[in-house]
């Protein structure tokens, strides 16, 4: 099977299930046979045409005769494959994007893409654009029009508009470094000398960049000295403030790199107890914790709403990375764009139950940080009001990690930190 056609497949499993387009693609490329280079060219086919699809579409439908809802969708899946190597892939040569494209349809409906391909070549700079700025933001960025809004209303356009496409780009992989075993300086440099592209991260002493090499080829993946964390992520455990000995408690753990990153910081000393809602994920925490030499974790399955009495007033440091909208993450989970907003409205009463719960943990003197992976205020910065105003036991903190000044409420957005888009919050409980 050729990269163009394992890409369809995901294209077209995704499109008929639902499923998130990284955790299919892998089971696809895990079974197949492909070469390396040909295994990136699959990825780039199915994160790319995603992630551009209101552009795509936009241009297919002013390209033919016949309405983009009519052309079959696995055509469709096609056309919009062909596109995507014309438009974004300067490395591929036209005739081959086009060639391949038709080779990868029935016989009837050949003539048909060549004929919109060779269009695009012909006239596709010509093709008009919305006068509507958000609708312009939305073809040209590949977003819905309601998230362009909101996000225009929240933002401003600029910073709306630069955050958006900043979210097109796909990201460096970015590793924690296991301090436990290695020091970054000594990883970093074990990096290079294989010939792999890595680099320090912008703000975490702890963090790697990465391009070009899957992190199970990076050396010392087997034997846990790093594991896959964004700057982001790294930030809010730095936020914690903790140090060896601390009791901590994660109460929406799972996977477990936060947890992780905070045994790190404590030089594996101390106690951390791992909660999450899934039974199922419970065991990627302790497997995780094993690999990386990590033996101060308990993990164990509860909801983050439902208080652990005997847990009262007993923990140093408190994270709430609570469940979210996952709007701050479109780089590497592109399909969440096209989730309707209104599928959020319900999550800030959960967030807020489980910010409730979590704080009760908290030892006199001790921290709680409140964090998600998205960028909608509702979800960040008003629960965050909400609970200083009803628990005047607490109170807000700025923090200072990697030489930066962190302010108590920080939402960082990818296109002016570059990271992923995230929030964090930190109290501190009064003595």
């Amino acid at each position: 099977m050729s990269a163009r056609k394992l890409a369809l497949k995901v294209l077209s499993r995704c499109r008929r299930d639902g499923g998130y387009s990284n955790l299919t693609l892998d089971s696809a490329l895990k079974n197949s046979e492909l070469s390396d280079a040909d295994k990136a060219l699959a990825t780039q086919l199915v994160f790319g045409v995603i992630t551009r699809k209101i552009t795509l579409d936009h241009y297919i439908s002013n390209l033919s005769s016949i309405g983009g809802s009519k052309i079959e969708p696995d055509v469709r899946d096609v056309l919009r494959m062909g596109l995507y190597q014309l438009i974004y892939l300067d490395r591929i040569p036209a005739h081959a994007a086009v060639n391949e494209s038709v080779t990868l349809v029935p016989s009837r409906a050949r003539g048909f893409v060549n004929a919109v391909l060779r269009n695009w070549q012909r006239k596709g700079k010509d093709i008009a654009l919305p006068d509507d700025p958000i609708e312009k933001m939305s073809v040209l960025r590949s977003y819905p029009v309601e998230l362009c809004e909101k996000l225009v209303a929240e933002y401003g356009y600029s910073d709306a508009d630069a955050c958006l496409e900043s979210m097109n780009e796909t990201p460096p992989l970015t590793v924690r470094v296991n301090t436990i075993k290695t020091s970054r300086d000594d990883l970093l440099r074990v990096f290079l000398e294989n010939g792999i592209d890595a680099e320090a991260g912008i703000v975490s002493p702890y963090a790697i960049r990465v391009k070009g090499t899957p992190i199970t080829r990076l050396p010392g993946f087997d034997e846990g000295v790093f594991f896959a964390q964004d700057e982001a992520s790294q930030i809010c455990v730095a936020a914690l403030g903790v140090k060896p000995g601390d009791t901590v408690i994660d109460v929406c753990s799972a996977p477990g790199g936060k947890s992780f990153g905070a045994a790190m910081m404590m030089e594996n000393t101390g106690k951390i107890h791992s909660f999450d809602l899934h039974d199922s994920k419970i065991s990627l925490i302790r497997s995780g914790a094993e690999n990386l030499g990590i033996n101060i974790i308990e993990a164990r399955a509860a909801d983050a709403r439902d208080f652990v009495g005997a847990l009262s007033e007993s923990a140093d440091a408190v994270l709430c990375d609570v469940p979210c909208s996952g709007y701050g993450v479109m780089a590497k989970k592109p399909e969440i764009r096209f989730k309707p907003l209104e599928n959020a409205a319900r999550l800030p009463e959960i967030q807020y139950a489980i910010l409730e719960s979590a704080s009760k943990y908290v030892k006199k003197g001790g921290t709680l940080v409140y964090s998600t992976c998205t960028i909608l205020p509702e979800e960040n910065g008003k629960n965050v009001e909400r609970f200083l105003e009803e628990h005047k036991d607490f109170v807000a903190e700025g923090f200072s990690f990697g030489g930066r000044d962190f302010d108590p409420q920080t939402t960082l957005l990818p296109h002016k930190d570059g990271t992923d888009g995230f929030f964090v919050a930190k109290f501190t409980k009064k003595l």
